[in-house]
């Protein structure tokens, strides 16, 4: 598929894409060491729950979370506010690849409905349509849901979730 001129300008990579694009220059072997280092050092809570990035691109942010001690709950399945870290992290990681420069992304709303046990680890995408990438490029302030998909080893979505994002411009105007 190519791209118009107009589309093209209007997708041009901002900050986050650029630096993530450096990782590729590294060996395949080491890129997904090399990804998560970078951003579990610019997002410390996901160091510290070691949320996995595996995939990170403009339209879809995938992360991963494994069933261990630091995370699990008193039934040994992950802890409610883990899953809503991952749920946020890919939501928040796709806003954050699309956002202009001049803006910064901030959760506005979440909601959570469990609807299951999870068995093992959690997986959660976020995707972003052409249209959602658009408007983040226009607009130095807006909001809007992001997709995300929680689901467990077994397939199943044992959480519903619902994220709102906002982007405003990083700096006020002088009163």
């Amino acid at each position: 598929m190519t791209m118009t001129p107009d589309l093209a300008s209007v997708f041009a990579p901002n900050r986050l894409q650029l630096q993530l694009e450096q990782i590729d220059d590294y060996p395949k072997f080491l890129r997904p060491w090399v990804r998560n280092l970078v951003l579990r050092r610019a997002v410390p809570f996901t160091r510290t729950a070691g949320v996995e990035f595996v995939e990170m691109s403009p339209n879809r942010v995938e992360v991963r979370l494994r069933n261990e001690p630091r995370v699990r709950n008193h039934i040994g399945g992950i802890h409610a506010s883990a899953m809503n870290l991952l749920a946020e992290t890919a939501t928040g990681m796709a806003v954050g690849l699309n956002v202009r420069d001049d803006c910064v992304p901030l959760a506005k709303d979440m909601k959570m409905a469990f609807r299951k046990r999870a068995n093992g680890a959690l997986r959660a995408v976020a995707v972003l349509t052409d249209a959602q990438r658009a408007a983040m490029k226009a607009e130095t302030k807006g909001e809007m849901q992001v997709q995300v998909t929680v689901t467990d080893e077994t397939g199943a979505e044992p959480v519903e979730c619902e994220f709102t994002w906002a982007w405003v411009p990083s700096t006020r105007a002088a009163k």
